[in-house]
């Protein structure tokens, strides 16, 4: 590839429409699957990084990923095999590569697994527990944090209390908490005893602590809270701290769901097995 765009100057500004192969260089790499931002940024700054046969030092530079030559310590940059992984999130895990109060993540429960680089696809704060996704398909990620496409995610809440048909109807009907209009696209009561209670609650958004705080205006309290599914893929028995991959046909179902072509992946990964978190 020879390069003709911009490559080596700072950016003026994000580029218009039709430049879609235009990005950061430092995107370039989690587009590609080889690293993080925060790792792109390292070997950018460390002199790693040659884009057109010139080192490139500077993190805001603008490349075009169809015609720029991108390259790390003198190895092309290529991207990696599509990878999609379900992990079943223990309690007490933080969402994050890197926490600076070093508490565990979920990375934990990748160690040893042979992959590529991979990104969580959206959050569970460190009390929710269940189906959480990783890939490195950065685009299909995005559309499936996009609250446009609806992808429905589906939740069991246990809650204090037993609640009323009146408090399921405002949180179908929305509840504004800290100025912000929450909403279940649907709610319903799977269980209850005489202190708690399982609420089923599916959400097409994803703002932060979102089933937590729409309870708490009801004055109830959140004593566990699991993701059972995103789109048509279920938590299933997967064991806590446990992973595997997404088959073909899920994600094709996850490609159709947010508006992609169906394509399957280039490609069968050797089996990544499912294992308990240590």
């Amino acid at each position: 590839m020879s390069g003709k765009g911009a490559a080596g100057k700072p950016p003026s500004g994000r580029p218009g429409p039709g430049k879609a192969d235009r990005v950061t260089l430092q995107r370039a790499f989690s587009k590609l699957g080889i690293c993080s931002r925060k790792q792109a940024e390292a070997f950018i700054l460390d002199g790693r990084v040659r884009v057109n046969e010139k080192v490139t030092t500077a993190v805001d530079t603008w490349v075009d990923m169809k015609s720029d030559r991108i390259e790390l310590d003198g190895k092309p940059l290529t991207a990696r095999e599509k990878v999609y992984l379900a992990l079943n999130k223990p309690r007490g895990l933080v969402t994050t590569r890197d926490d600076p109060e070093g508490r565990d993540t979920v990375f934990d429960c990748l160690e040893g697994l042979d992959l590529p680089f991979v990104a969580p696809i959206g959050r569970l704060d460190k009390a929710s527990e269940g189906l959480l996704l990783f890939t490195n398909d950065t685009q299909m990620a995005q559309r499936l944090l996009d609250p446009d496409k609806d992808v429905r995610k589906i939740y069991h809440v246990q809650v204090s209390g037993v609640p009323g048909e009146a408090e399921l109807a405002r949180m179908r009907a929305g509840i504004v908490a800290d100025d912000q209009l929450l909403t279940a696209a649907a709610v319903r009561l799977l269980r209850s005893g005489e202190k708690n209670a399982w609420l089923e609650v599916q959400l097409t958004e994803g703002k932060n602590r979102q089933i937590r705080r729409m309870l708490e205006a009801l004055g109830m309290e959140c004593l566990r809270l699991v993701r059972v599914s995103i789109g048509d893929i279920p938590l299933g028995d997967l064991a806590k701290g446990a992973t595997r991959l997404l088959s073909d046909d899920e994600v094709r179902s996850l490609r159709e769901s947010t508006g992609l072509r169906p394509d399957a992946r280039a490609g069968e990964k050797r089996p990544v097995k499912g294992r308990k978190a240590g």
